[in-house]
């Protein structure tokens, strides 16, 4: 048994990364069930959501799930930078015939607060992950307090030893070819991120709290492979965009199954931060990286009405297609059936109640 297993109380050392956007308890509940970790995305979601994501999940699965939140400072209000940014997008509202945003947006997606940490100590989860970093003290003991293990990503050796220092019970070592958003935290400069094969080990040698590898893994090798290096577990997202119990979009799974889904960049466009996804049309048009983009998450504003409009339409042109850099995984399959199949090489090693 692993030291993760034994401490999440599961069958196998796998977490099924929490994905804002494309999944909800479903996804969770069908992973938990199967032996694996099971993680619901909150970032997104009002107090009300995430008590009734959680309700839902445990009357689905009687075993542990990880809650995960998001830990970013809110950026100052920026009207004038976020309508120059908005004019960088006129030609497509003309283009789709969209009436443009008489004012921008203001953010999805809010940070760790103290309503939410009276909501997690309310409804008991086993884990709770952070991405961005941690919460303030007091909210982060709160979150102890409540029995929770806790977790965050780090992409460096220096977010990682940050994270000990702090507390965590595990880290998530997030290597550059993951998809979605980089957890960075400690420094802006992209080209400190490396590859979960180079940052592995590196953590592990590090820290002496267990470190879970995250990025490009996607079949049983690959897990074999990221144990034989010395992780305690892994997390694994974009293979799940396609099972039955993802919200995955039409477009975005049609998406992954092109030629195109093999060529994935790290990009701003759609939130203010650095994400990987899938290369489209607005990609392309207004290159990976803009200095213009307002600070997470204001940028995703801009964008929102044509992504609408064109998912609408059936096209891809305007939407976070977020994915690792090896989709390779991605199966139709239950989600149950896809764990089962990441873990097939090892054996479960605890019965979670």
């Amino acid at each position: 048994m692993s030291a993760l297993q034994s401490l999440f109380n599961i069958q196998f050392p796998l977490i099924q990364a929490p994905m804002a956007g494309v999944q909800g308890w479903e996804l969770a509940a069908a992973v938990s069930g199967a032996g694996a970790l099971g993680s619901i995305p909150c970032a997104m979601l009002t107090p009300d959501a995430v008590r009734d994501a959680v309700t839902h999940f445990r009357a689905r699965a009687d075993r542990p799930v990880n809650l995960n939140f998001f830990c970013h400072q809110p950026p100052e209000p920026d009207p004038e930078g976020q309508q120059c940014w908005l004019e960088q997008f006129l030609p497509w509202y003309a283009e789709l015939g969209l009436e443009v945003p008489s004012a921008p947006a203001g953010p999805g997606r809010l940070p760790f607060n103290k309503v939410i940490a009276d909501l997690v100590t309310e409804l008991a989860p086993e884990v709770v992950s952070f991405h961005f970093g941690l919460p303030e003290p007091s909210l982060l003991e709160q979150v102890r307090s409540s029995g929770a293990s806790i977790i965050s990503s780090a992409t460096t050796v220096e977010e990682a030893c940050w994270l000990a220092q702090n507390g965590v019970d595990a880290i998530i070592a997030q290597g550059l070819e993951a998809g979605g958003h980089r957890g960075m935290f400690l420094s802006e400069e992209i080209s400190t991120q490396v590859g979960t094969f180079a940052l592995l080990p590196q953590i592990k040698a590090a820290v002496k709290v267990p470190v879970i590898a995250a990025g490009g893994i996607a079949d049983a090798a690959g897990v074999q492979a990221a144990l034989a290096l010395g992780a305690d577990g892994v997390q694994v997202g974009t293979a799940y965009l396609l099972c039955s119990e993802a919200n995955t979009s039409a477009v975005h799974r049609a998406a992954l199954q092109s030629p195109g889904a093999s060529q994935t960049v790290l990009t701003n466009l759609f939130s203010g931060r650095p994400a990987r996804g899938i290369v489209n049309r607005m990609i392309r048009e207004l290159g990976p990286f803009n200095p213009s983009a307002p600070s997470f998450p204001l940028a995703t504003a801009a964008s929102a009405p044509l992504r609408a409009q064109a998912e609408h339409l059936g096209s891809g042109d305007f939407s976070p297609l977020w994915a690792g850099q090896n989709v390779t995984g991605c199966l139709s399959i239950p989600a149950a059936e896809l764990t089962l199949a990441l873990v097939s090489d090892l054996k479960p090693s605890v019965s979670s109640s």
